[in-house]
């Protein structure tokens, strides 16, 4: 959970100014003072509510931003899963023809194909080094990289004193 980081010792502030209006104001000796001493209080409290109000909105929209991530990585991981299959059926020379190959292909072409042919892959014992599913692998992590950087570039917040 995000915890706005300025609020406690803003409200230790705002309360140590407060508390020292009031004094001022139980020893003042022109009448218009305590006035102004409330009216400024008043302006203290404020602007307090304002910044709270503020951070727990920032707080509730990087909450949301942490929720799409987690979605996010969660796709990714399947991703790398489905690709990490393939090439370890692959590498160790699975038959084509199996079912279980079928399916792995098939959920993972979609996401293969623009990086099928972009090498040659070559032999190892009875099956062979698939480089493109290195290479597409690769190239996912770094998009996965790029768009976490993303987000958490986005949900930062400033820290203000």
């Amino acid at each position: 959970m995000i915890e706005p980081s300025g609020t406690s010792v803003r409200d230790d502030v705002a309360g140590d100014v407060q508390a020292s209006l009031a004094d001022r104001a139980a020893v003042a000796r022109d009448p218009r003072e305590p006035r102004i001493l409330n009216d400024e209080a008043a302006s203290i409290r404020e602007r307090a509510v304002e910044e709270a109000i503020g951070e727990e909105r920032a707080a509730e929209r990087a909450r949301g931003v942490a929720r799409g991530s987690q979605f996010l990585d969660y796709a990714f991981f399947l991703l790398y899963t489905l690709l990490v299959t393939r090439f370890v059926l692959v590498l160790i020379g699975a038959r084509a023809t199996a079912g279980f190959v079928k399916l792995i292909a098939t959920l993972s072409n979609p996401f293969f194909a623009p990086f099928r042919d972009i090498v040659d892959s070559p032999e190892v014992g009875t099956g062979h080094f698939s480089m493109p599913i290195v290479i597409a692998l690769f190239a996912y992590m770094m998009l996965h990289l790029v768009i976490n950087r993303l987000l958490r570039t986005v949900t930062q917040r400033r820290t203000q004193v």
